[in-house]
């Protein structure tokens, strides 16, 4: 609980946005409990309440417990709940998303199901990674060489900026300690950022599972929508923190990330590219009024609660 510094018995009011909530936080050895509205959490300290809805993405490392009425306010909060282990490199996710329409997921599962237009997210994903330049017009296989050459340029001048030895991504998610300082870092400051990444995208109710760039996986557009901004937050946190000798790497990494997240506007920039990457050409992606329809096979949708008749079109 030591990195939730000024949190104090604060009153709910009304559920903010997903774009004014803190990024995330993380707890270890705790039990976290329900107090009406706020999410009591106690250790050996004492005693803190925290507002379940100012909160996207909650932390819970070794040695804490939850019980079931906290977990009913999280849900009902739509914060995102990840248990990590003792160095996060591993998480669990669930959640509930904030919206109650399906329009973004239904322009998501529209957008992926075909080639021309997944090939199309795939390239706004780039050009977000290039702005100064047109990659309209290249393959997949050229945008792809492209962000390796760009990201190995990264790891080169940060690697000689912070003379910390850089021989590639090496880990093994079932050893922490196995990787070296740098590599260590990396995984303790990307699960934060996928942390983020997660709670947006169920959030605003698409799924994290429907990926372009990355695909196969139940969380594929978790790590599309991540890597936007990997090469700015964590990548040159990670080697900063590596040409140190820190007692507590990982906590020290967290830290890092949750304030660059913050003064970058990571959260918001988030919530704005996904709803750039689902949009149609030209178009801007947004909710639809209605929280249901009926599905029509002419008209593709027609308005819920209404008494048709025989061979009404209307």
């Amino acid at each position: 609980m030591k990195e939730i510094p000024g949190i104090i018995r604060p009153e709910l009011q009304q559920l903010p946005q997903v774009k004014d909530r803190m990024t995330f936080l993380y707890l270890e050895r705790c039990k976290l409990n329900r107090r009406d509205s706020a999410i009591e959490v106690i250790d050996d300290d004492g005693t803190v309440d925290i507002p379940a809805a100012a909160i996207s993405v909650l932390m819970l490392g070794p040695g804490s417990s939850i019980t079931h009425r906290a977990m009913e306010l999280i849900g009902d909060a739509g914060v995102t709940v990840i248990w990590v282990g003792e160095h996060g490199v591993r998480y669990y996710a669930s959640g509930r998303p904030l919206t109650k329409r399906a329009g973004l997921l239904l322009q998501q599962a529209k957008l992926v199901s075909n080639q021309r237009s997944h090939l199309a997210v795939v390239r706004k994903m780039y050009a977000i990674r290039f702005p100064s330049e047109d990659v309209s017009k290249l393959t997949l296989q050229q945008l792809r060489g492209r962000e390796g050459s760009r990201v190995r340029e990264i790891y080169r001048k940060l690697s000689k900026q912070y003379d910390v030895s850089w021989s590639g991504r090496e880990y093994n998610p079932e050893d922490f300690f196995e990787s070296n300082a740098v590599n260590q870092a990396l995984s303790a400051g990307h699960v934060c950022l996928y942390g983020l990444a997660h709670a947006v995208i169920v959030a605003l109710g698409c799924s994290p599972g429907l990926g372009f760039v990355h695909v196969g996986h139940e969380l594929s557009f978790v790590y599309d929508l991540a890597d936007l901004y990997k090469a700015e937050v964590t990548i040159p946190i990670a080697f900063e923190a590596a040409s140190q000798d820190l007692p507590d790497l990982p906590a020290y990494v967290r830290r890092k990330t949750r304030d660059a997240m913050v003064e970058k506007h990571i959260l918001e920039r988030m919530i704005h590219d996904l709803h750039y990457l689902l949009a149609d050409e030209g178009e801007e992606a947004g909710e639809e009024e209605s929280v249901v329809y009926l599905w029509d096979n002419i008209r593709d949708t027609v308005p819920n609660a209404t008494s048709y008749r025989m061979g009404d079109t209307s």
